[in-house]
């Protein structure tokens, strides 16, 4: 491994507001609150959803489509899209309801008055004990789920913006990061993949919000999804995490759910809104384009 001296922290850090980078570096900034005024839209169901189909975006519209085939009505929602890539997360609408600038965030307006909900893990919770599913009864399950649940958001920002930044996009190559978050994302794939050599799904037989926390970012590195890194991890090392994420992926919810507020892919894979369930037949991108060359 090489190392580099050429550069020597300051004693004091300053932003350096004229850095180089690319669209993802760029937008980052040392202080929070909005950019510019923007309000946010409101549908007609009671659940609104502000996101973009990354992995923790896709953990929500998950575990929505695999409420309403269950039968919850009002669990029906309105995804709208924030394109953080154009700072829609810095609009005062948006930061209103996540002071933290970070998709997803759902705003609740089945009661009397409206309940914000912010970050990935919060938000599955809090639909989970809202409709009464995907999460354990029996204590020492429910305990299990939550621990693998918070597994995930305490493990991701390694993968994601550790792996995944130094990896993919870092304007800069630096062979000492990414050696070192690469260590980190296989041994965390090693936990999931010895997890599931015993059990069907995270929490033995019973598919959980803590599969659908998980799956978006280790199924989706596993199936060659993420950072486009699948050979350069060996995932075939891991054959129960592809047993499970292959078994994921199969079910029509889970399809669903990832094509909400994806932008990027093929066409026909992205709905840019839903606001219906009857808008992954008539409005994905293909069909939209189509009738309106």
């Amino acid at each position: 491994m090489t190392h580099s001296t050429d550069y020597v922290p300051p004693k004091v850090w300053a932003w350096n507001k004229a850095e180089t980078g690319n669209a993802v570096t760029l937008l980052n900034r040392p202080v929070s609150g909005p950019t510019h005024d923007k309000e946010l839209p409101v549908g007609r169901h009671p659940l609104q959803l502000y996101s973009l189909a990354t992995p923790n975006g896709q953990k929500v519209t998950i575990l929505l489509e695999e409420l309403l085939a269950q039968g919850h009505v009002g669990a029906e929602y309105d995804a709208w899209l924030i394109n953080i890539r154009d700072g829609d997360q810095f609009g005062s609408g948006f930061v209103a309801v996540n002071p933290n600038s970070k998709i997803p965030a759902l705003m609740d307006h089945s009661g009397s008055q409206p309940i914000r909900v912010f970050e990935s893990g919060a938000i599955l919770l809090y639909l989970a004990q809202k409709f009464a599913a995907f999460l354990p009864t029996d204590p020492g399950t429910r305990a299990e789920c939550l621990s693998w649940l918070f597994w995930q958001m305490g493990s991701a920002p390694y993968l994601g913006g550790g792996f995944g930044h130094f990896y993919a996009y870092a304007p800069t190559k630096i062979e000492y990061a990414i050696n070192r978050f690469a260590m980190e994302a296989k041994r965390q794939l090693d936990v999931l993949d010895k997890r599931l050599s015993e059990n069907e799904y995270i929490v033995g037989r019973e598919y959980t919000i803590a599969d659908m926390a998980i799956w978006p970012w280790y199924g989706g590195l596993v199936k060659g999804w993420l950072y486009d890194a699948a050979e350069f991890l060996s995932v075939e090392d891991y054959p129960n995490v592809q047993r499970w994420a292959e078994n994921i992926y199969a079910r029509p919810e889970v399809q669903r759910g990832i094509k909400v507020n994806r932008i990027v892919g093929e066409l026909s894979s992205q709905l840019h809104e839903r606001h219906d369930a009857s808008d992954f037949h008539l409005r994905t991108q293909n069909k939209l384009v189509n009738a309106n060359p």
